[in-house]
């Protein structure tokens, strides 16, 4: 049966293709099928759900922000963490990202929080919003299990260490987490890891609420497999932020 929409519906959908739009109705946009059945077994909220067979091609090309629209899409509300809704709890894995801008690096940090069963994200005021629609399409649906906190970084760093919760930092001078052979048994047991932005790493300020002890680094080789010294700057001078919290969080998960 034919799902004819208003003009103003599809102004309104398109509409949340915008942040402040977002913001404003504490609506998103999920599309395709996997997505929309996500979002369908989740605790969200689901306010519609369009079909192309019912709404017809056109219109699904003016609601959808895809160059190349899906056959359904959904219309969620969103749903919002605070600090004090997350009881850290001894023995459980925590992400922590700081300053993180890219959509795609965040929506695949969440869908391998998801993954290597990270209990929360927390994530401080400047990363990319949650609910883009690129992030959203990036954690595969992991977006509607993992809880994500929008907050003061601190104040989780203090709070972790109020838990006798160890947090570990993601540093060019910090220690190879292959030669500290007590980094995976010891976040194995309970940790937060702190992963910076893409360009600026981790801030000053939260850098220096983790121990210098903690500050770890994913270490790069030669084409003989051997580590490179410190200095040598040949090769890429860093990892990307989702590739080295993947390589992270394998490593904990499989030590």
């Amino acid at each position: 049966m034919e799902k004819t929409l208003t003009a103003a519906q599809i102004r309104s959908i398109r509409s949340l293709q915008q942040k402040k739009f977002r913001q404003e109705t504490s609506l998103f946009v999920v599309e395709g099928e996997k997505l929309v059945g996500e979002a369908l077994d989740s605790g969200f909220e689901v306010e519609g759900v369009y079909r192309t067979d019912e709404i017809g091609i056109k219109v699904m090309e003016r609601i959808s922000s895809l160059s190349s629209p899906s056959p359904v899409l959904a219309v969620i509300r969103q749903k919002k963490y605070s600090p004090d809704s997350i009881s850290l709890k001894k023995g459980r894995l925590y992400l922590i990202l700081d300053g993180v801008k890219d959509p795609g690096n965040m929506g695949t940090m969440i869908r391998l929080a998801d993954w290597f069963g990270v209990s929360a994200v927390f994530c401080s005021m400047d990363c990319v919003e949650l609910y883009n629609p690129k992030t959203v399409q990036a954690t595969m649906g992991a977006v509607f299990r993992v809880p994500v906190v929008y907050c003061d970084l601190c104040h989780v760093v203090a709070a972790a260490g109020n838990n006798d919760i160890p947090v570990f930092g993601t540093f060019l001078d910090g220690s190879p987490v292959t030669s500290d052979k007590s980094f995976a048994q010891t976040a194995g047991k309970g940790s937060a890891i702190v992963m910076g932005s893409e360009s600026n790493g981790i801030s000053p300020e939260l850098a220096s609420a983790i121990p210098k002890s903690r500050h770890i680094l994913i270490p790069s080789f030669d084409v003989s497999g051997n580590p490179k010294v410190a200095g040598d700057t040949t090769g890429s001078e860093s990892m990307n932020v989702a590739t080295a919290c993947a390589a992270i969080l394998s490593l904990i998960r499989t030590r």
